[in-house]
C-alpha cells in the first residue's frame, strides 16, 4: 500500500497534467482549424483527473462508495453520449445551456454538502463554499430558464414594474442569509435551505425578463459563473484540478461575455437589466419602404454570372438544416469561377460560434470563413451578398438610425454590396422584433421560403445558367 504522502504527490501530479491538458485544449479551441483536437485534449485531461480521483481517493480513503461513484459517472456519461449524438444542430444552444446549468448545479451541490454537514470549517473555506454555492445555484436556475426560452417552452419574457427592485431584494436576502451562515450567527438547516432557495429564485428572476436575442450573451455569462463556482468549490475540497479548470473556464467565459456584449455595442448591465430583446417596435426602427421579391431562377442567374459572392448565414439557416445545401451551392459557384466567402458575425445564431459550428458540420473549408473585421471591407466589391436567415447582424439601422434599439452595434456591411439577396420565410421581423432596413433597399431582393428549399432552387438555377 503506497504511503499517504506518495498518494498525495501522485494525485497532485495527475491534476497538474490534467490542468495543462485543459489549458492546451482551450487554446486550441480558439481556432476553428484546431477546435476538434482542442476538445479531445481537454476531454483527455478530464478523463485523467477523474481516474486519478477514483484511484487515489479509493486507495487512501477508509470509506469510499466506489460503486455509487462509478455508477453515477456511467449513467451521466451515457445520457451525455446519447443526447450529444442525437441533438440537432438547431438545438445545440439549448444543450449548451442545459449542460452549463448542470455544472453550476454540481458546484452548488458540493457547497450544500459542506454547509449541511455541520462540520467545522475555517472562515476561508466556509466563505468559499457559500460564495461558490450562491454562484452555482444562480447559474443552475438561470441556465434552465435560458434552455426553456431557447427550446420554446417559455415564449414570452416576464416583465413588470418594479422588477429590478424585486431582483435586488432577492439578492440582498441571499447575501444576508449567506452572511449569517458564514459568520456563524445562524447556520441551521433552515437558514442554509433559505439561502439556496433565494439563490435559485434569483437565477430565475434575472433570466425571465431577458429577450431571446440576448441569449448568446446570457449563455456565455452563465458559463463564466459556472466556472467560477467550480473554482471556489475546488478550494473547499482542496482539489487543484477543480481550481484550475474552474478558473480557466471562468476567465474564458468572462472574456467571451465581454466580446459578445461588445459585438452588440452594449454593456453587460444593459443586457441583464434593459429588458431588450422582444419589445422593439417597427416605429422605433424607422424603417419605411416595401420588400421586393425575386424568383429563384432570376437570383440563380445573377449569382452564376457574379465574380464575388459573400454568404451571411444566420439562425434561419440552422432551423432549415440547409448548411449542406449551401456548401453544395458554394462548390457549384466556385466551379463556375465565382469567388465565394462566408461572413460570420460574433452574435449570429443562438450561442457563441454557432454559425462556425454549423458550417464546419457541412465541411466548409475554414479559409472560406471570415469574421466581421476581416471581411467587412470586401462587401463593397461583392456582386452579391446572400443573406440566409440573418437579421440584426446586417441591419444598417445599427449604423444610421439613432432611434433604433441596436444603434451602434457593429454589423456586417451587406448593404454595401452591389446586390443583396435575402432568403427569408416571410416578411415578419427577426427574433429580436426589429424591422430590418436592409430588406427595403433598392438593391435588395427577397427570396421567400424555407432556406433549404430556396437554396435547392438556387442550385438548379445556377446549373441551368451554366
Amino acid at each position: 500500500m503506497p504511503s499517504a504522502a506518495t498518494i498525495q504527490t501522485l494525485t497532485q501530479l495527475s491534476y497538474l497534467i490534467a490542468a495543462a491538458l485543459f489549458i492546451l485544449g482551450l487554446k486550441r479551441m480558439s481556432s476553428p482549424v484546431t477546435a476538434v483536437s482542442g476538445v479531445r485534449w481537454a476531454g483527455l485531461g478530464m478523463l485523467l483527473a477523474t481516474l486519478a480521483t477514483l484511484v487515489f481517493v479509493f486507495i487512501g480513503a477508509s470509506t469510499f462508495n466506489l460503486a455509487l461513484v462509478v455508477g453515477a459517472i456511467a449513467v451521466g456519461g451515457a445520457i451525455a453520449w446519447i443526447s450529444g449524438k442525437r441533438v440537432a444542430m438547431t438545438d445545440m444552444p439549448q444543450m449548451i445551456a442545459l449542460y452549463n446549468g448542470m455544472g453550476g448545479g454540481a458546484a452548488a451541490a458540493i457547497a450544500a454538502v459542506e454547509l449541511y454537514s455541520g462540520n467545522e470549517h475555517n472562515l476561508v473555506h466556509l466563505t468559499m463554499a457559500t460564495v461558490g454555492g450562491f454562484i452555482g445555484a444562480v447559474s443552475f436556475s438561470g441556465s434552465l430558464i435560458a434552455f426553456a426560452k431557447l427550446q420554446g417552452l417559455i415564449t414570452k419574457s416576464v416583465r413588470f414594474s418594479g422588477q429590478k427592485f424585486l431582483n435586488l431584494a432577492i439578492l440582498l436576502v441571499a447575501v444576508g442569509l449567506g452572511t449569517m451562515v458564514v459568520s456563524g450567527i445562524n447556520d441551521s438547516t433552515a437558514v442554509v435551505s433559505a439561502f439556496f432557495a433565494a439563490a435559485l429564485i434569483l437565477g430565475v428572476a434575472m433570466t425571465l425578463p431577458i429577450g431571446g436575442a440576448d441569449m448568446p450573451v446570457v449563455i456565455s455569462l452563465y458559463n463564466a459563473l459556472t466556472g467560477l463556482a467550480v473554482g471556489f468549490e475546488g478550494f473547499v475540497l482542496d482539489n487543484a484540478a477543480m481550481i484550475i479548470a474552474g478558473t480557466v473556464v471562468g476567465a474564458a467565459g468572462t472574456l467571451l461575455t465581454q466580446l459578445m456584449a461588445k459585438a452588440m455595442n452594449r454593456s453587460l448591465g444593459n443586457v441583464l437589466f434593459a429588458n431588450f430583446g422582444e419589445t422593439s417596435s417597427a416605429a422605433a426602427s424607422g424603417v419605411t419602404g416595401s420588400q421586393k421579391a425575386i424568383e429563384a431562377s432570376d437570383a440563380g442567374v445573377m449569382m452564376a454570372y457574379s465574380q464575388k459572392i459573400i454568404v451571411v448565414p444566420g439562425y434561419g439557416l440552422a432551423v432549415a438544416q440547409a448548411q449542406h445545401k449551401v456548401w453544395e451551392l458554394t462548390q457549384l459557384l466556385i466551379d463556375h469561377g465565382v469567388k465565394v466567402r462566408f461572413a460570420i458575425h460574433p452574435v449570429a445564431g443562438r450561442m457563441p460560434g454557432h454559425m462556425n459550428v454549423l458550417l464546419a458540420e457541412a465541411g466548409v473549408p475554414y479559409d472560406l470563413i471570415s469574421d466581421l473585421d476581416e471581411i467587412n471591407a470586401e462587401f463593397e466589391t461583392a456582386d452579391v451578398a446572400l443573406i440566409i436567415g440573418a437579421n440584426d447582424v446586417v441591419n444598417p439601422d445599427a449604423r444610421t438610425n439613432k432611434g433604433s434599439p441596436i444603434f451602434g452595434m457593429p454589423i456586417l456591411n451587406a448593404d454595401k454590396a452591389k446586390n443583396v439577396i435575402v432568403i427569408k420565410r416571410g416578411q415578419g421581423q427577426g427574433f429580436s422584433g426589429i424591422d430590418n432596413a436592409l430588406f427595403v433597399l433598392d438593391q435588395t431582393r427577397m427570396l421567400y421560403g424555407d432556406a433549404q428549399a430556396a437554396v435547392s432552387q438556387l442550385i438548379q438555377a445556377v446549373k441551368a445558367a451554366g
